[in-house]
């Protein structure tokens, strides 16, 4: 069966964190994905007890990180050490990547090479930003002649964003499917899954399984029964992970 994943921030330390311990007990989920807000290292030991296994995300634009602009290749470092002391301190087999804002691939797979790091995961990305909420307009890694380019010169592994490639698909004016299909000859090392509320959008929707246009029974058939699989739908409660939860078992029936 798949090994899935449930997405969390490191200042998620009050009631995700317990909820969190609650459900792994109860064998609903298998690993954390952490995404790891900057400056917050002191939440390492907090993290370390709960004794789950965790993959490790670096920060993405909204939190400054953008490895697509040279100019921020100093601060994107101070970042990375931080990613790094995460991943080092909770064991984490992998460290997914933002190709970064507008800027260049070629900048993006530079200063992913420059941090030589073996557990890095390029993610593929959407054509086009958010809207508003991202402070640019295009994201880097959008398509397969991108995250292929990081992969050859970072010497680094994939992640696969099911949602990320339907949107770019949609900008591309190709096939939904077809292209997750393309996506798949890339070999990657683990997935991100959500619903989409448009399937013919740019823009993702992070929508909960079942409550969108995407036919996930046709994305589960590209993968093997032992894909590795965040599930990064949104989050309905400050207070508990039900949500979450009704994701999993909706996925465990289809």
């Amino acid at each position: 069966m798949y090994k899935l994943g449930l997405k969390l921030w490191s200042t998620n330390t009050d009631n995700y964190y317990k909820e969190a311990k609650k459900l792994y007990s109860n064998n609903i989920f298998d690993y954390i994905e952490l995404y790891v807000v900057p400056q917050t290292t002191e939440t390492i030991p907090k993290w370390k007890n709960i004794n789950i296994p965790f993959i490790i995300h670096c920060p993405h634009f909204a939190h400054g990180f953008n490895l697509a602009k040279k100019e921020k290749k100093e601060s994107n470092f101070e970042i990375y050490k931080q990613v790094k002391t995460f991943a080092d301190e909770l064991n984490a087999p992998y460290i997914i990547f933002h190709g970064g804002i507008d800027g260049s691939i070629e900048e993006t797979a530079s200063q992913l090479a420059s941090f030589q790091e073996k557990r890095a995961l390029i993610e593929n990305k959407p054509c086009v930003a958010l809207p508003n909420k991202m402070g640019g307009k295009f994201c880097r890694g959008y398509n397969l002649q991108e995250i292929q380019l990081v992969k050859n010169v970072a010497n680094c592994g994939f992640c696969l964003d099911f949602g990320h490639a339907i949107c770019s698909a949609n900008s591309q004016k190709k096939d939904i499917y077809k292209y997750c299909e393309e996506f798949l000859k890339l070999n990657p090392k683990m997935f991100h899954l959500t619903d989409n509320a448009d399937i013919k959008s740019p823009y993702d929707s992070h929508l909960h399984l079942g409550k969108g246009q995407l036919n996930i029974l046709t994305i589960l058939q590209m993968l093997n029964e032992n894909a590795i699989i965040t599930i990064e739908t949104v989050k309905n409660s400050k207070e508990n992970l039900d949500d979450f939860a009704e994701d999993i078992q909706w996925l465990k029936s289809i």
